[in-house]
């Protein structure tokens, strides 16, 4: 990926890893997600650039890009850090990313707050990213600009370096236009967007969305077949390319013996005859609290589950600042509290409940050990851990719940779809599930993994690879020709 002779430059809000401040001076941590998961190993094949915010406050006056070779113990590529003050960190990451786009995008509009000072922060960090990127890039580098908080990037970019080639990857649902059209600055966003040569979603529903407002929010000509956008004497592809996993690291974790001992482990802990297992950032789009329900109505109504099943539930810190995900928390450790006292008997406990993340290796022993996984989000723009859990299954065993509002499910047509809002549903769903014959299991378990396989993050970079191919091949093209809006 990449030109013949550029670089790659990435830049995402949050990057391979987190900054702290110690007495002994700078401490870096990497950070675990599914994006550093798929994007590192290019960086490191590429020896190219990550700029990002390293997660941690900067002086209020400004302090310098810190600039670090990583990873430590093999030095190849750069990391630069972004640095942000308190003000910035609270208004444009929790105000308008978090209170603004993040709800709006995933069709919680009750919780979206539109306020102007937060629009600015926005505006001024994407400033801020846009004025370090421009002092590294090169010429015949490549940008890859990551999710929905540098969506003004792009045209910033443009506007200084416009032969610069970027690519764009908005990793959250994009909402319909309708909805889309609720946030007062709508086309800023759309048309900062715009200045990528390539935009990639998970979804071709999410392009649609996005086609659609270009159209009738800018006014831009697009071509719906096609799915292009003309747009300033340009063109800009659009694609749908969900992202996938290291499949073959997963696997190669579940052989490890270490993991296989903290598996058994884990099942002699909990001690019941099926586990079921939910591992998710402690979201309001992520179901937890109807999950939680629809576990307490499947014991009243199904007793027999009572002393043979519990459910494992992993909710990993989020957004604590926010007022929403601390009510959220409330609520949730309320419902646990409340099922273990309606149905713990002697050493059985229903639910097993923590609060924290968990290092890969330990994720995948708790993927091992559990029968049943319930990946019930209410909106999610694709969701890696349905794909983790099904590379992680080495006999073929186990069953995938999977929410039909999930984009993974769009993929992974063999789990068991549910809608995560209809809760007698959720309970005959999860009953069934854990009731599932060992033939069932190992055949849609099988169909399951073929496509995680297939479709691997491997694959997912060569969409980008083929894309960025293109922009030299279509460079010629006439733009007069006709685009149907």
């Amino acid at each position: 990926m990449g030109t013949k002779t550029g670089r790659l430059i990435v830049a995402s809000n949050r990057g391979a890893y987190k900054i702290h401040e110690t007495p002994q001076g700078i401490e870096t941590v990497p950070a675990i997600s599914g994006l550093v998961s798929a994007v590192e190993p290019l960086l490191k094949e590429l020896k190219g650039l990550w700029i990002a915010w390293g997660g941690r406050e900067a002086a209020p006056g400004g302090s310098p890009p810190l600039r670090l070779r990583v990873p430590a113990d093999d030095p190849c590529y750069t990391f630069i850090e972004v640095p942000l003050t308190a003000e910035e960190i609270e208004r444009y990451y929790y105000g308008f990313a978090n209170n603004a786009l993040w709800p709006l995008c995933h069709y919680f509009l009750e919780k979206c707050h539109y306020r102007l000072e937060d629009w600015n922060a926005y505006v001024q960090v994407n400033h801020k990213f846009s004025h370090i990127i421009l002092n590294e890039a090169q010429p015949g580098d490549l940008l890859w600009i990551n999710d929905y908080h540098l969506a003004l990037l792009p045209s910033l970019i443009r506007y200084s370096k416009p032969r610069l080639k970027q690519f764009f990857f908005w990793h959250i649902p994009f909402p319909h236009p309708d909805l889309f059209g609720t946030l007062p600055w709508a086309p800023h966003i759309l048309r900062g967007l715009l200045g990528a040569d390539v935009l990639g979603f998970h979804l071709n529903s999410y392009v649609d969305n996005f086609l659609h407002g270009v159209a009738a929010l800018v006014g831009a000509p697009v071509d719906f077949k096609r799915k292009i956008v003309y747009w300033q004497k340009r063109r800009i592809q659009l694609g749908a390319w969900p992202m996938g996993i290291d499949f073959e690291e997963f696997q190669s974790l579940a052989r490890d013996p270490g993991v296989k001992k903290l598996a058994s482990q884990l099942r002699k802990d909990i001690g019941t005859e099926k586990i079921l297992l939910s591992v998710e950032r402690l979201d309001y789009t992520k179901g937890v609290m109807e999950k939680l329900l629809a576990w307490e109505k499947l014991l009243e109504e199904k007793p027999e589950w009572v002393g043979r099943a519990s459910l494992l539930q992993i909710a990993v810190p989020s957004r604590t600042c926010c007022p929403a995900y601390r009510e959220l928390k409330k609520g949730v450790e309320a419902a646990v509290g409340r099922i273990n006292g309606r149905f713990s008997e002697g050493t059985y406990r229903p639910v097993h409940y923590f609060w924290k993340g968990l290092p890969r290796a330990e994720l995948v022993s708790y993927y091992m050990a559990a029968d049943v996984m319930l990946v019930t989000p209410l909106r999610d723009g694709l969701n890696l851990v349905a794909k983790e859990y099904v590379a992680s299954r080495l006999d073929g065993t186990g069953v995938l719940v999977l929410s039909r509002f999930a984009g993974a499910a769009q993929d992974l047509k063999d789990a068991l779809l549910v809608n995560p809002y209809d809760l007698a549903a959720m309970v005959r769903t999860m009953d069934m599930a854990l009731r599932l014959s060992l033939e069932e299991q190992e055949e849609r378990m099988a169909l399951l993994q073929e496509k995680v396989r297939r479709y691997d993050s491997r694959w997912w970079l060569s969409r980008f690879q083929q894309a960025v191919m293109s922009l030299e091949e279509d460079a010629s093209e006439d733009f007069s020709e006709t685009a149907s809006s």
